[in-house]
């Protein structure tokens, strides 16, 4: 009997006006190939956010929408916010 956990990413969906970026990883625990449970975890990524950490396809996700206009005015966003 083998037990592995492993950690994949289930979804990756982009939102909202700044792209918000959510991803959610799931956890898997299977035996002799055979799924014994899956948990779910969710984060969301704002266009201001380091993701060097974060998975290739979100990284390659988060590039691909966060342009420099959209970089913009996220950050414009936050400005007014902060007065």
């Amino acid at each position: 009997m083998a037990i592995t956990k492993e950690t994949q990413i289930g979804k990756i969906e982009v939102v909202g006006q700044y792209k918000s970026v959510q991803v959610r990883t799931d956890t898997v625990v299977m035996e002799d190939g055979e799924e014994l449970s899956r948990k779910y975890h969710r984060h969301a990524l704002m266009p201001d956010a380091v993701i060097t950490d974060e998975h290739a396809e979100v990284q390659a996700v988060c590039n691909a929408v966060w342009t420099d206009a959209v970089k913009s005015a996220y950050k414009a966003f936050k400005d007014t916010q902060e007065i």
